[in-house]
């Protein structure tokens, strides 16, 4: 057996199963579940059209590197949405969603031979980002965010020797958790880096088109083309269908970037089997190539989060995050310091039936301390009457929550 599975860390819902499995939810109340990141709007009409219509393509084997079709709608896709012009045939290929693929790119990049092989991360994160890492046979060295300026992660916490240890770096923009939306500076600083000590960078950016004010987030490839990065070097960016169109089921997603870098991810992804069938990448065509799916969508969540939002500030420390569909809460303490976020997800599930996922299950300690302790991760992936009562249920459980 691979000595490296030994190395993975329970994911944060088995453990926040764990937590929970001696409760009893009161019954008085119906269950509300805001921990999972799973969209829950409907799945537009015409990908449904095209999966049927697509049916037949389930004769023949598809080509790892997609149809011709399916690479153009991605181009187009990154023209309309960025004003990108990249080459179909080497700077784009197609991924079963983006979790898969910002776990395989870790098995391409990084050389465990080389001494101190090393991943940087977010801190707190996606988890994939750590899982890979660990079965590369890296080592994982966490930036932590910071709440004081707007969970911007603290990438100069980063020492210099680590830096030239690192093989691999991961950024999410905007952040899962915490919705934050990095900046053009931040990105210069990192480019910097990665030509110094020769990393690559993967763009994890699944929630970009989830956005509340009138600018879009700004992508990894744009924040390039904007500093004359115009080949893309070390970068590859990582954007997802799940989100945008609320197909998490459809599994679909693309990579964009560096060409070098994508022709050795299309010879692993080769061998790996990864090839997306007929059918997704006609229903991803079709998805790709249509924007009113996605603008309505975004105003479902506007409207949705213009409403939350209020009634949850009232009592705890959130606000409207830059992007993404996550509010990245503070739960009350009582001596200045963070509260307990697994104590207050517990007891809010015992007494209002509503589930949220401590913030502490989506970090770990690094430069002495775990920046999700006392926070709550909300997904607002429901209706909006379901997330509004789920508020207003956790706004009255915040009054009566007494911090030790």
């Amino acid at each position: 057996m691979n000595p490296l599975l030994g190395k993975l860390h329970p994911y944060p819902f088995e453990r926040l199963r764990a937590l929970t499995a001696g409760i009893t939810p009161n019954p008085a109340l119906k269950a509300i579940s805001l921990g999972i990141g799973e969209p829950r709007h409907a799945t537009p009409a015409l990908v449904e059209e095209a999966i049927v219509a697509g049916l037949k393509g389930l004769s023949v084997y598809p080509p790892t590197a997609g149809e011709p079709r399916l690479r153009e709608a991605f181009t187009g896709w990154l023209q309309r949405r960025y004003g990108l012009a990249l080459d179909p045939v080497t700077q784009v290929l197609p991924v079963g969603g983006s979790r898969e693929a910002l776990f395989a790119i870790a098995q391409t990049i990084v050389d465990p031979t080389r001494p101190g092989a090393t991943v940087v991360c977010p801190n707190p994160f996606y988890q994939i980002y750590e899982g890979a890492a660990l079965l590369a046979g890296a080592s994982v060295v966490y930036a932590n965010s910071d709440p004081a300026r707007n969970f911007a992660v603290r990438w100069d916490s980063i020492d210099d020797a680590t830096w030239a240890r690192t093989q691999l770096l991961y950024v999410c923009s905007p952040g899962n958790p915490t919705g934050a939306v990095m900046p053009l500076s931040e990105w210069e600083a990192l480019f910097a880096l990665s030509d110094k000590h020769g990393f690559v960078i993967a763009s994890d950016e699944c929630y970009s088109e989830i956005y509340f004010r009138d600018e879009p987030p700004l992508g990894g490839l744009e924040a390039a083309a904007k500093l004359g990065r115009t080949d893309f070097r070390n970068l590859i960016a990582f954007t997802s269908l799940s989100k945008r169109s609320n197909v998490p089921g459809l599994r679909s997603g693309f990579v964009a970037g560096d060409a070098a870098i994508l022709k050795q991810f299309l010879l692993y992804r080769t061998y790996h089997g990864s090839a997306l069938g007929p059918v997704v990448q006609a229903a991803s065509v079709a998805a790709w190539n249509d924007e009113a799916h996605v603008v309505a969508n975004r105003a479902l969540y506007r409207t949705k989060f213009a409403q939350v939002t209020p009634v949850l500030a009232a009592v705890l420390d959130v606000a409207l995050p830059d992007a993404g569909f996550y509010l990245w809460a503070g739960v009350p303490s009582s001596d200045g310091k963070p509260g307990d976020d697994i104590r207050f997800a517990l007891e809010l599930l015992a007494q209002y039936n509503v589930a949220v996922l401590p913030g502490s299950l989506l970090a770990r300690t690094a430069q002495g301390h775990n920046p999700g302790t006392g926070r709550i991760r909300m997904a607002l992936v429901a209706g909006t009457d379901e997330c509004l009562e789920a508020a207003h249920r956790i706004a009255a459980f915040t009054r009566t929550f007494q911090p030790a």
